[in-house]
């Protein structure tokens, strides 16, 4: 603690010099804060908000030291000066020093675990609802499937997917409470975000662990930090990219005739005579409805972030609130999302023995979805029909087209759901913690007591409006749903830390319960009285419905068997260094709960870690710190749903000499999930840091075996399906992450990066059968061993048959050929087993939803007041099911994308890789091959920021506050050769797939 200039010192130095100056960071941004001491004194003081500084010092040759956490200090001799201008370099090795790990920290070059940290100024950079959006392309092993729609979370995975049936999501912890998601947290709140990949990391949190964990710190303030304000926000737009392009009405025409169906090309000729000729073309219809562009148009974004920050020398604080706002990109229908934030954080030395303190987080969000049908109907709708129809005179309320009026099955108009449905979610969470800690032993042994509370209401209705199509009138329904969940923590622990000579020890051991409960109550109503319409919302509400749907009403304490659900843990760690070259971690856990019939289960991990670069005989110049670590634990997922049966005896009834007999027989098939899943994991690292620590080297190799998995199987002679916990899964790769950092003079800086990480997915056991089918019978998913989980499973094609000479020399039976009536233009799928026939034996795994190969490379520069970054990020080796494409197989009468379009085969030559139009409708070619497969491989650049900086500016004669303006571009480019808005899909099926569209912000931050 720096002491003030005193009356006594005042008139010891009568003769003194006065020194003043600011203190910027190497991008020019005023640090206030910064300890100013005159060496060898107690004399001193600190920059105020604008970093500027001024104070009285003894003699002109006084020696100046600057200092700040996470800056370098720095010594400057005062020379006679009256003015010193300093820039303070940030301290890399200070900023990396401390990570944050269950229920504590530990120094980084300490760990033996697998733990990778986002700052808050990563993290705000990307404009989105969801802060784990932003760790895209940033974090080796972690995969993110991003969701364009307004308020939805991205999809997110540690290490690949662990679970056959129980959700992959990693468990976050934020301030100590456990989420499923972080949806209601503000980006600007958060001061980082720790991600613990490996079992070592993870296992102390035990039966929740399974799929990894993401630890989160809010921001809080500083103790001696003076008073501040802080605005944060930014406005942008969302522009759609990547539209797929759809046949137009000339290409849709000649793709019909094409097809040899009569009833289709009297489809077009019953469009002409509705809605006239096309004066360019007569043979067409004088519409040419492109349905994206009518659907969809570009929508707002905007964040505002307002905080209070300060301390004293006992009292930290922090108060803040935000307002985040995201329209959707669907026209006409209510589709956007809105969240407000107000938080608190505060903490406070009440005695030197005591520090008490509490956060709170109160968010309350409205987010209307938008019909998801729009996007499917959207791709299907022909382009001869518009949007409105004058002559629909039977639609109500709007005169939308209908297909139907001119010969075809279905409406086709996505309009209608749009106009028509409005689905509303109300949410409001609460949650913090409160807690105390003593210090028993000082700075050896304290103890921490914290209370964590979390409460969730979620309340939804979806309204049906009444409306006519022309051709079918459909009532108004709707359907209400309200959810309650309340959730809390009690962790009791302690803290013992000791160094005596080289040895260095850290343990701790505590106590944790934790409860659960949950609720849900759900009706529908149909015929609203009156017509629920935009204009009388007023009356959307149940006690208007004239009958209610019996099997539409429920009350339930949500998807678990238990109302309640309790647990209570135990678990220590143990943490020894010895000399700064051998370390030793380990942990130990142990869950028990009310939820499976097998309450209590043991959890724990070992680590080491061997900084060789301490030792005597390491003498490499440009090696600065090598450490080599391994570790093994073991880890849970309570996240499947339990199911204890038994053997039941069913009656049956036989004639015997034609007199009925009634009679039971044993039904030996039964669930039975009694335990939760259990996931082993080795992990062997590096960490490296290379010439005066400006190159740093991160390295993992793991391989995670997951056990005891829920699985469906069909025992032998009973063809029932039973659940029982026998499958086993693993997941194994490496994640490499290297880091280039220069400072080239005090103006100019400059740093970058890349990570990349593997992964393999295999099906290791399912309890005896060899595969497990998944998905639908016309687009099968099977497990096989040795195999990812969840696989495409279908026929390879060859090519297409371009004449009869290769469909008589393609190996196939001539009465083969014969039955299934092959032409040219048809597929020619592979005969695996050459047997001439094409059939179940023939099918082969086509690939896997989950990405072998991710990649993320950053880059920026800071030159004065300026700053520049980008990121790009891409992933390779999965693959999507264009299920768009596949529908074909239940209706084919409608649109088809303007690619297929114009590129189906034609006549020998033309194409070898799509059948004919008129083979498109045969079910040879309809069969599930790697013609719906295509490849998910894709490059991007994922944020690109341009921040300038103002500092010590004026304003009519008044000094401004410091701003930093900011100009992002998120996913401004996105190459792919899938024939879709976006190769991200969460499952890997694209059906329906909200866009996701590029961001464009401009931001603004001001401190006061």
């Amino acid at each position: 603690m720096l002491f003030c200039w005193t009356a006594t010192m005042s008139s010891a130095l009568a003769q003194s010099n006065s020194v003043s100056g600011t203190v910027v960071d190497p991008s020019g941004l005023a640090i206030p804060g910064v300890n100013i001491l005159e060496k060898g004194t107690s004399n001193g003081t600190v920059t105020d908000l604008d970093g500027n500084y001024s104070f009285e010092v003894g003699t002109d040759d006084a020696i100046l030291i600057f200092s700040f956490i996470g800056f370098e200090t720095q010594e400057v001799p005062l020379n006679g000066r009256s003015k010193i201008d300093l820039t303070l370099g940030e301290d890399i090795s200070s900023l990396d020093e401390v990570v944050v790990v269950g229920y504590g920290t530990q120094k980084e070059k300490d760990l033996t675990s697998a733990i990778t940290t986002i700052k808050t100024d990563e993290i705000v950079k990307t404009p989105t609802p969801n802060a784990m959006q932003s760790l895209q392309g940033r974090v080796a092993g972690v995969q993110i499937v991003s969701n364009g729609a307004p308020g939805a979370s991205p999809t997110v995975r540690v290490r690949g997917v662990g679970s056959f049936e129980g959700n992959a999501a990693p468990l976050y912890v934020v301030d100590g409470m456990f989420f499923d998601n972080i949806d209601f947290l503000n980006s600007n709140d958060i001061a980082s975000i720790s991600v613990l990949k490996d079992a070592s990391a993870s296992a102390i949190y035990g039966v929740r662990a399974s799929n990894g964990v993401v630890l989160i710190e809010t921001k809080s303030g500083k103790y001696e930090q003076s008073p501040e304000i802080v605005y944060d926000g930014y406005y942008g737009v969302q522009v759609p990219q990547n539209v797929l392009r759809m046949a137009n009405a000339q290409q849709f025409v000649q793709y019909v005739n094409e097809t040899g169906s009569t009833a289709d090309m009297q489809f077009v000729q019953n469009a002409i005579q509705r809605y006239g000729r096309s004066r360019v073309d007569p043979s067409l219809p004088d519409v040419n409805t492109d349905w994206y562009s009518e659907v969809m148009s570009p929508a707002a974004i905007q964040n505002h972030s307002l905080s209070f920050n300060g301390g004293s020398e006992k009292t930290r604080y922090s108060i803040g609130g935000s307002f985040f706002s995201q329209e959707g990109l669907l026209n006409e229908a209510r589709n956007d999302y809105k969240r407000g934030n107000i938080r608190a954080k505060i903490d406070t030395d009440i005695r030197e023995w005591l520090t008490v303190g509490g956060n709170f987080n109160f968010s309350a969000s409205q987010q209307y979805v938008g019909e998801s049908a729009a996007w499917f109907n959207s791709y299907f709708a022909v382009p001869i029909i518009p949007v409105y129809d004058a002559e629909n005179t039977n639609a109500f309320p709007e005169r939308l087209s209908n297909a139907q009026n001119v010969g075809y099955r279905n409406s086709q108009n996505p309009f209608y759901p749009l106009l028509y449905n409005d689905n509303r979610n109300n949410v409001a969470k609460v949650n913090g913690n409160i807690h105390a800690e003593l210090d028993l032993i000082p700075n050896k042994l304290s103890f921490r007591t914290a209370y964590n509370y979390r409460l969730d209401v979620i309340t939804n209705r979806n309204v049906n409006f009444r409306y006519s199509n022309g051709v079918t009138e459909l009532p108004s329904s709707i359907r209400k749903q309200s959810a309650a969940a309340f959730d809390q923590i009690v962790d009791n622990y302690f803290t013992y830390k000791d160094n005596w000579g080289d040895h260095l020890l850290t343990v701790t051991a505590g106590q944790s319960y934790r409860s659960e409960y949950s609720e849900v109550l759900f009706a529908t109503g149909t015929g609203i009285n009156p017509d629920p319409t935009w204009n009388n919302q007023q009356y959307w509400y149940l006690s208007n419905a004239e009958n209610y749907d019996v099997n539409g009403i429920g009350d339930s304490n949500g998807s678990t068997l238990n109302s309640k659900l309790h647990y209570l843990s135990f678990f220590g760690r143990v943490a020894y260094n010895y000399d700064e070259r051998y370390l030793l971690y380990g942990t130990f856990r142990r869950d028990g709960n009310n939820k499976f019939q097998q309450k209590w289960g043991n959890f724990a991990t070992i680590g080491a870690g061997w900084v060789i670069s301490e030792e005597d005989f390491f003498d490499v110049p440009a090696i600065g710190f090598l450490k080599l670590r391994a570790s093994w634990g073991q880890l849970g997922n309570d996240g499947i749903t339990p199911s204890v049966g038994v053997p039941t005896l069913e009656e049956t009834s036989t004639a015997i000499n034609d007199v009925r007999v009634i009679g039971r027989r044993l039904n030996p098939t039964y669930d039975l999930i009694d335990q939760w899943e259990t996931t082993v994991e080795k992990n062997f690292g590096i960490n490296a840091k290379f010439f005066n620590n400006q190159l740093s080297l991160d390295a993992d190799y793991f391989i995670r075996d997951t056990k005891n998995l829920a699985v469906s199987i069909i025992p032998p002679v009973f063809r029932a399906t039973e659940r029982r916990s026998v499958g086993q899964i693993r997941n194994q790769g490496l994640e490499v992450s290297l880091n280039w950092q220069k400072d080239i003079s005090k103006d100019f800086s400059y740093y970058i990066g890349g990570n990349f990480s593997t992964l393999k997915n295999q099906v290791l056991s399912l309890g005896g059968p060899e595969s497990l089918d998944g998905g639908s019978a016309e687009f099968r998913q099977r497990s096989i061993l040795g195999q990812p989980f969840q696989s495409f499973f279908g026929y390879e094609v060859e090519g297409v048959f371009q004449n009869e000479a290769e469909i008589t020399n393609s190996g196939y039976t001539n009465e083969f050929i014969s039955e299934n009536g092959l032409v040219p233009g048809d597929f020619k799928f592979k005969d695996q087993n050459g047997d001439g026939l094409i059939n179940d034996a023939d099918r082969v795994v086509m690939g896997s939803f989950l990405p072998e190969f991710t990649y993320g490379a950053n880059l920026g520069f800071k030159y004065k007041a300026f700053e520049f970054s980008t990121l790009i990020q891409g992933q390779v080796g999965h693959k999507i099911l264009n299920r768009k494409r596949g529908e074909i197989i239940f209706t084919n009468d409608t649109n088809i994308d303007a690619e297929l379009a114009d590129n189906l085969w034609r006549g020998e030559g033309t194409s070898d890789k799509y059948p004919s139009a008129a083979g498109l409708r045969k079910g040879w070619n309809q069969n599930f091959s790697t013609y719906f497969v295509e490849d998910g491989s894709y490059f991007r650049i994922q944020n690109v920021q341009l921040a300038y900086s103002l500092l010590n500016k004026q304003l009519f004669g008044q000094k401004m506050p410091a701003a930093r303006i900011t100009f992002t571009a998120e996913r401004p480019l996105t190459v792919f050769s899938y024939n879709g808005f976006n190769p991200e899909v969460a499952n890997g099926i694209d059906r329906q797939t909200y866009p996701i569209p590029a961001v464009y912000t401009v931001g603004l931050n001001l401190k006061f």
